[in-house]
Order: structure tokens, then sequence, then C-alpha cells
């Protein structure tokens, strides 16, 4: 693996990119209730794989996340649609917040929440492809 950032940056990186994820989770499950939701938890996520790409390189990042940023959009953009089915199929209008209680665990499952999730896998896959595309032109114009 080759290293492309200082020991610093590389550390960093390494302790910080598991934090970051938390924290974006924590906003993302937050959002419903008090500020946060999908958009500002996709762009802490994104800020987590940026640093961990500017310590360790395009390969380490893309090995790492194991799905394009491309297919995460995909992926986001598919939750967005599939969470307005539910009030759709209970004949309520569109985009109606329809309300599920998991009773095991005490957790209440939303159409809303789902919406959220593919507002942040979108803002994850856009913001990693606009790095990773400035990256790769970086790239390109040292080697020229």
């Amino acid at each position: 693996m080759t290293r492309t950032g200082t020991l610093i940056l590389n550390v960093a990186a390494r302790l910080l990119l598991p934090l970051q994820l938390l924290f974006s989770l924590f906003l993302l499950l937050r959002g419903h209730d008090e500020p946060g939701g999908g958009f500002i938890a996709g762009l802490v996520a994104a800020a987590a794989f940026t640093l961990y790409l500017f310590a360790h390189g395009r390969r380490a990042m893309s090995e790492m996340l194991k799905v394009s940023p491309r297919d995460l959009v995909g992926m986001g953009l598919l939750f967005g649609v599939l969470s307005t089915l539910p009030a759709w199929w209970n004949g309520e209008p569109f985009f109606t917040a329809q309300w599920w209680t998991i009773p095991v665990i005490d957790f209440k499952a939303s159409t809303p929440l789902i919406f959220d999730i593919g507002v942040y896998l979108v803002v994850v896959g856009s913001v990693l492809m606009a790095i990773t595309a400035l990256v790769k032109t970086d790239q390109h114009d040292d080697e020229s």
C-alpha cells in the first residue's frame, strides 16, 4: 500500500475515520427530532473518507469502501423512491410519513428515515465522486 500523506496525517486518518463515521450515523438517526439528518451526516461521512483518501491514496480508499461512489448515488436514489411507496400503498398523499414500531429494540422506523438514508448515500457518493475526480485530475497533471 503506497502512503501518500505524512505520518501524522496517516495516523490521524486511521484514528478519525471510525469516529467520524459513528458521528455521521448519530447525526443521521438524530435528524428527525433535532438538527441533523441525511445531508449533514453524509457530508461528515464523506469528509471521513476524503481524509482517508488524502492520507492513503485513491486505491486504498476504494479497497476500504468496497463499493463505487456511483453505486452509492444509485442506491440512495432507490431508497428515496422506495420511501414514497408505503404512503401510496395506503392510499395517502405522496410523501406522507409512515411509522412502524419495532418492539424488540423499541425503535420507530419510518419513511422519513428511509428517505434520509437515501439522501445520506447520495451525498456520500456524489462528494466522493467529485473528490476522486479532482484527485485523478491532479495526479494526471503531475504526470505531464
